[in-house]
């Protein structure tokens, strides 16, 4: 049995030390990009950049302006500033910070010529999470949220609080139900004047929006604020001078990132099959507001997941076909769409494809590959210009260590042709391989930096392959693909799974001896039902996952997206909620399990892992139990981050050690 404390083990050490070899010489500097935005002439380049000062907390976020080839710091100190926005003009920046308050993020704006710090706009009852810019550069939307708001799976499934203040640590946690701080509002600031209003009404939660013309938004709204509320949320039109709300569109699916035209004709969206808030990837819809009419977009199978006009009649997009990432601008009056690019790079932040156009037709992106630090680029059709990079002596180690990544394809049982992506160590195979299944399940790999896991390069380094599968379910591949999870969690999705494990066995690169799972969230919850449908795996650690569909139910704020998806009847038994449960199939298991959670996880609380442990120990089957306290949906924090990885490379090198003498 591994010890309970493992910060004195010689993995401990080694693990540590391969953390500070990666990240110690970015120390101060960004090592991650994310919300690029620029002036429509191009002019003006800005960045949100994430920076370790060292290996404690979770990384701070300032934003960078690209000068001559480099990342210069407009925001600096140890509050984080986030979402960085150019006006129209190019002539002031609009930055989100938390220097007031830790973890509660004002809006702050910088002019263009004057040599001060930015000036602070009026304080609003929460914490802006976005802010966009009128067409005439007057104004800036911002979206709201309340203290007692839930952050969505991505951004760690707890509540949105502020980190100072609140009762001692003794005290109880008190919940009545959504109340007043839970709700999400649209506010407007006026530069000019200083003017802060409120503009969306009281009872209606807004979660995004953006601007329609001058004189309207567009915004996804419910009438309620808990989180299982967003999968039924509609496509609203708010009239900023009457404050009338009229309702554009329903749909049997999920909506996401509206944007309205600036001279406030057409509104577009998009709509797909979602299972987590922030990651929407499907089918982009044009409403003209003159005709009322809706119109589909022909993106040539790309599951948009990033929507910006560049003017009246151009809205640009960008997306994920496949593996690839895409970008496109569509000329809606005439129905014409223009490809800029098609790349198997990366671009984008964490969850999908996003960047920003010019007004001529360039896209800015982060780009990235498994073997590409991140980087950022100008891409216009038929050029590209890096920018910045943030390559160090850190990333050059990783290079160094991390091996190679492919894209592979194989059928599965019923024909069907799945894709993943394989990262494997030096050497010719069979490797022992772990499988990464992916979160959701509606979200999808693509060849990024580290696969935006540390444990990743981390196992490769030690000779393990790593085999990360689109099974069913996932985005890119259209909604039919997509939708194909509903009603069928664990199920076919399941089987595309083992097949691609098969396919790697036959083809020499995985050891059918060794085979290991990992996962977070969906991937948690798939890392714990294929131990119960197959004995080949020789260990697996689930994160944050799902081990029992009826308990979920009432434990999780995203509970009624879980009977949906099943499309389940909580209490019939033999029904889905019941039958997809690994904890009630735990007499099959004969796989050593790791389970790991985030006390603070509002998605996946705790008690599922929990639940699995002992329904694992209960069997005779050898069962560790990981409950990290401060953390939510997933382990983000040092030391916590440093003593997890420790903890799964421990895991699979004593059940399936990759080199003789482990």
């Amino acid at each position: 049995m591994l010890p309970t404390d493992v910060r004195d083990t010689a993995e401990y050490e080694a693990v540590h030390g391969y953390l500070l070899r990666s990240h110690e010489p970015a120390f101060g500097r960004p090592a991650a990009l994310s919300e690029p935005h620029t002036s429509p002439d191009g002019r003006r380049i800005v960045v949100t950049g994430a920076v370790l000062d060292k290996l404690a907390g979770v990384p701070r976020t300032a934003v960078y302006a690209v000068e001559d080839g480099e990342l210069r710091a407009i925001t600096s100190g140890t509050a984080s500033a986030r979402y960085p926005r150019v006006s129209p003009d190019g002539r002031t920046l609009a930055f989100l910070s938390d220097r007031a308050q830790p973890g509660r993020f004002q809006l702050h704006l910088l002019h263009e010529g004057r040599m001060s710090e930015a000036e602070a706009a009026p304080t609003v009852p929460g914490t802006v999470e976005y802010a966009h810019w009128s067409p005439d550069g007057t104004r800036l939307l911002l979206g709201v949220a309340g203290l007692g708001a839930d952050l969505s799976g991505g951004q760690g499934a707890r509540k949105n609080v502020a980190q100072d203040g609140g009762p001692p640590e003794w005290h109880p946690a008190i919940d009545t139900g959504p109340g007043e701080a839970s709700w999400r509002s649209l506010w407007l600031y006026t530069v000019a004047t200083g003017e802060l209003s409120r503009v969306s009404p009281e009872g209606m939660n807004c979660w995004e929006a953006g601007w329609c013309g001058p004189s309207r938004l567009a915004a996804v709204t419910s009438d309620a604020p808990a989180e299982d509320d967003w999968y039924g949320a509609v496509l609203t039109l708010i009239e900023l001078g009457t404050g009338e709300c009229r309702e554009l569109l329903r749909s049997d699916v999920q909506l996401g990132w509206p944007a309205g035209s600036p001279d406030g004709r057409y509104v577009g969206v998009v709509e797909a099959v979602c299972s987590d808030r922030w990651l929407v990837a499907g089918e982009l819809s044009v409403i003209d507001l003159r005709t009322g009419t809706r119109s589909a977009i022909d993106t040539a199978g790309a599951d948009v997941t990033c929507l910006q006009w560049l003017d009246a009649d151009r809205l640009g997009y960008l997306g994920q076909r496949h593996l690839d990432s895409v970008a496109a601008i569509a000329d809606v009056p005439h129905g014409k769409v223009t490809e800029v690019f098609s790349t198997g790079l990366s671009c984008g932040g964490l969850f999908y494809p996003e960047g920003t156009f010019t007004a001529d037709g360039g896209v800015l992106v982060v780009q990235s590959a498994y073997r590409l630090p991140p980087r950022l680029a100008l891409v216009a059709a038929g050029s590209e210009r890096v920018l910045a990079s943030t390559s160090h002596p850190g990333t050059d180690f990783l290079l160094s260590t991390c091996g190679n990544a492919e894209a592979v394809t194989w059928n599965s049982r019923d024909g069907l042709e799945i894709e993943g992506i394989l990262c494997t160590p030096p050497g010719d195979g069979p490797h022992p391989l772990v499988v990464n299944v992916h979160g959701g399940p509606v979200w999808a790999y693509r060849d990024t930096w580290s696969m935006h896991a540390p444990y990743v390069p981390l196992l490769v380094s030690r000779g393990y392959a790593v085999f990360h599968p689109n099974p069913r379910g996932s985005g890119g591949r259209g909604q039919e693909f997509a939708g194909a999870v509903v009603g069928d969690m664990g199920g076919a999705d399941a089987l595309d799974i083992l097949s691609g494990i098969d396919a790697l066995v036959e083809r020499g690169l995985a050891d059918p001896d060794r085979i290991g799972l990992i996962g977070g969230s969906y991937g948690g919850f798939m890392s714990s039902w294929l131990v119960t449908q197959d004995q080949r795996f020789a260990a697996s650690v689930p994160t944050a996952p799902v081990t029992d569909w009826c308990s979920q139910t009432f434990t999780s704020n995203i509970g009624g997206w879980g009977l949906a998806f099943l499309q389940a009847d909580r209490d019939a038994p033999g029904a889905p909620a019941q039958d997809r449960s690994p904890v009630l199939h735990a007499g099959k298991v004969r796989t050593p399990c790791l389970n790991v959670a985030g006390a603070k996880d509002l998605c996946t609380p705790a008690g599922q892992a929990q639940e699995f442990h002992q329904a694992l120990l209960a069997h005779g089957v050898e069962s560790v139990l990981a409950v990290y306290p401060l953390e939510g949906h997933g382990i983000r924090m040092y030391p916590a981050l440093t003593d997890y990885l420790t903890r799964v490379v421990m895991w699979f090198d004593r059940h399936m050690p990759a080199r003789a003498g482990r």
